[in-house]
């Protein structure tokens, strides 16, 4: 497989991307964010792009891939709908609408997030927007589309969050999540589990469009799709 992670710097990003360079399966993996990676590996290449709206200068760049990763996501603290919408709904939209001009045939996969409201209608705007969001992608001409519900997620093997409240949160819980996940494996998963869920979804599709966390831990062990 040839695929394409947005976002491979961030906490969920750096899971798929150490497992696509992991996967024998992997030929080759295009890193698309405004900045590098910061990663090197002999099949992976970085494509820096300033403008996460507009991929009209580097569709040539695009073509020719399998599946993609889209792991870009914003929080919703400090912002109003327009603005949440903008990144969490338009940003995400705007790369799908061109990769499946590009390349019908490929599987996209997208972090979204547990309580997306598939309603679009509920009380919670982020909830509505990521609904929104996961509808959107669903309509769009691709050979499947994979949307991701993770929970908690604990970071494993070295990877760390970019947001500086998270990397705190995650120093401050570090000690509990081991006894959290025995007591809840169903609803936090780690980085590991979730990049190697993807990377099924990418491979084989899924049976239903949704993963809910409860079926990254089963789904990263190849027993359902």
């Amino acid at each position: 497989m040839k695929v394409i992670i947005f976002g491979a710097t961030g906490m969920v990003g750096q899971g798929v991307l150490r497992e696509c360079l992991q996967a024998a399966d992997v030929e080759c993996v295009l890193c698309v964010g405004r900045s590098a990676s910061g990663s090197q590996h002999a099949k992976m290449a970085d494509l820096v792009h300033p403008d996460l709206f507009d991929y009209s200068a580097v569709e040539a760049q695009l073509a020719g891939f399998d599946a993609c990763f889209f792991c870009i996501g914003v929080s919703v603290v400090g912002l109003d709908e327009a603005q949440y919408a903008r990144l969490n709904h338009d940003m995400p939209l705007a790369a799908a609408a061109t990769l499946s001009r590009l390349n019908p045939g490929m599987r996209f996969v997208y972090i979204s997030a547990a309580g997306a409201d598939s309603s679009e209608r509920g009380a919670i705007m982020w909830a509505r927007v990521r609904g929104r969001t996961e509808n959107d992608l669903l309509r769009l001409p691709f050979a499947s589309v994979t949307l991701f519900r993770p929970g908690a997620i604990q970071p494993l093997r070295g990877i760390r969050s970019r947001t500086a409240a998270y990397r705190l949160l995650y120093t401050l819980t570090r000690p509990l999540l081991p006894i959290m996940r025995a007591l809840f494996p169903l609803r936090i998963s780690s980085t590991e589990e979730l990049g190697r869920a993807m990377l099924e979804a990418a491979r084989h599709g899924t049976a239903r469009p949704i993963v809910e966390a409860r079926e990254i831990a089963a789904l990263a062990r190849g027993e359902v799709h």
